[in-house]
């Protein structure tokens, strides 16, 4: 693989704020253009921009205000190509080192336009970051895949949870007797029972009718046997036995004992308050049985949610990131476990960096506005990094501190010999083009 491109050289001459400045950038690493508000370091920054990646960048006002002469820039790229734009409709010329002539075709090959519009990125939507990140890694749509799966769970869940809980309510609801029979009571079996006993003790009754009838006959004929005491053998005989037979009747008499069916006709005047109760008990005991039925659909739903994040996290885990600490969840960009805007600035810069450089490996360089949001302990961490990943930036920050490449004023770049008022800008010498 060839080494990426990065920009060696800059000559920008009445573009924008921009009068005259010359850039040698840093191959790898910061190279930090500084100097106050409105003195041309944003210009320059726009200046690279239009060169490179074309007319969608040209400025609205491209060139700058009171000039006459119309914008020149030349940008020496580590490839050897050469591109320059001049005259007064700012037409590109792209010259390779053979000396052949291309156009802006052969830069969008290896000129990332994202490297050159990094705010493009950075105020993209969570979604839209994430997928530029699964783009870069490859794993775009089996993430999505996944996601997708995990919604659909997701949702199916959140109803069985939803009517896990209405049928846990429903079934606190619900009245409960704990002192009613497990099953509903039938009216005919209690008439049945009822009439069962009224016989039996229609039998009693007519053996007790019995007894009384015997006791009469004794009494009669132990008169008889006094007046008829001829007749005494006979009688005394019928006495005997009438006596045996009373004996044994008096005696079953007197064991006899009265079924009650005074419960059985509670019950059926009350069968109904009974079984309201038996249905109420039945019916709460349903609604816990589908509470419980339900909760395990939950439980099972939450598993398998869990399995499916488990597999995208092994999934990401196994990618091959810009950058330690990315990641994507929810559909969002992630580093450090944090979404975009919980990210510092100097943090949003440095992933929106990565990502954007795993875009085009080709492209060797990006460009940075406004760095002032780093301190300079930051700063040098960044600057560090991207040393570290081959990797080189121009920035702008509003300063004039050492941390500063170059600082522009009104311009120009300062300290180096300007011009005077009346004498064109294409004679200059030492500093100038």
């Amino acid at each position: 693989m060839t080494d990426p491109i990065k920009i060696t050289s800059l000559e920008a001459e009445n573009v924008k704020r921009v009068r005259a400045v010359q850039l040698h950038p840093s191959a790898t690493g910061l190279t930090i253009i500084g100097g106050n508000n409105n003195q041309g370091k944003t210009s320059l920054l726009d200046t690279i921009a239009w060169a490179l990646g074309g007319d969608r960048f040209r400025p609205s006002m491209a060139t700058r205000e009171g000039s006459t002469i119309p914008p020149h820039i030349k940008v020496t790229l580590s490839n050897g190509l050469i591109v320059e734009r001049r005259g007064k409709n700012s037409d590109l010329k792209v010259i390779d080192p053979s000396g052949s002539k291309a156009g802006q075709q052969l830069l969008n090959a290896f000129i990332e336009q994202l490297a050159l519009d990094l705010p493009r990125f950075m105020q993209a939507s969570d979604r839209e970051k994430a997928d530029t990140l699964l783009r870069i890694i490859g794993v775009g749509e089996q993430l999505a895949a996944l996601e997708r799966k995990e919604q659909e769970q997701y949702n199916e869940r959140l109803a069985i949870g939803r009517i896990a809980d209405q049928k846990a309510k429903y079934a606190k609801e619900q009245p409960y007797w704990p002192d009613a029979p497990d099953e509903l009571i039938s009216a005919s079996d209690l008439i049945r029972q009822q009439q069962a006993i009224l016989a039996r003790n229609g039998e009693n009754q007519s053996k007790r009718a019995m007894a009384s009838l015997l006791e009469q006959q004794v009494s009669t004929l132990t008169a008889r046997v006094d007046e008829l005491h001829r007749q005494l053998q006979t009688a005394e005989d019928e006495l005997t036995a009438k006596t045996a037979d009373l004996a044994t009747a008096r005696k079953t008499a007197e064991q006899l004992v009265d079924e009650s069916t005074e419960e059985l006709e509670r019950s059926i005047a009350d069968i109904e308050t009974i079984n309201a109760k038996v249905r109420d008990n039945l019916n709460r005991e349903k609604a816990e049985e589908d509470a419980r039925a339900y909760q395990q659909q939950y439980d099972s739903l939450t598993a398998e949610i869990e399995q499916l994040r488990e597999d995208k996290r092994a999934l990401l885990d196994g990618a091959k990131l810009p950058m330690e600490g990315l990641g994507v969840a929810d559909g969002a960009l992630t580093y450090h476990g944090q979404k975009w805007d919980n990210m510092s600035g100097s943090e949003q810069l440095r992933v929106a960096t990565a990502i954007v450089r795993c875009l085009k490996p080709q492209c060797g360089f990006v460009l940075l506005d406004k760095l002032e949001q780093m301190d300079l302990g930051t700063l040098r961490e960044f600057g560090a990094w991207l040393e570290s990943e081959g990797l080189q930036a121009i920035a702008t920050r509003v300063s004039t501190g050492d941390e500063c490449s170059i600082i522009i004023e009104d311009g120009y770049v300062q300290g180096e010999e300007q011009p005077l008022p009346d004498e064109p800008q294409s004679t200059w010498k030492a500093g100038a083009f």
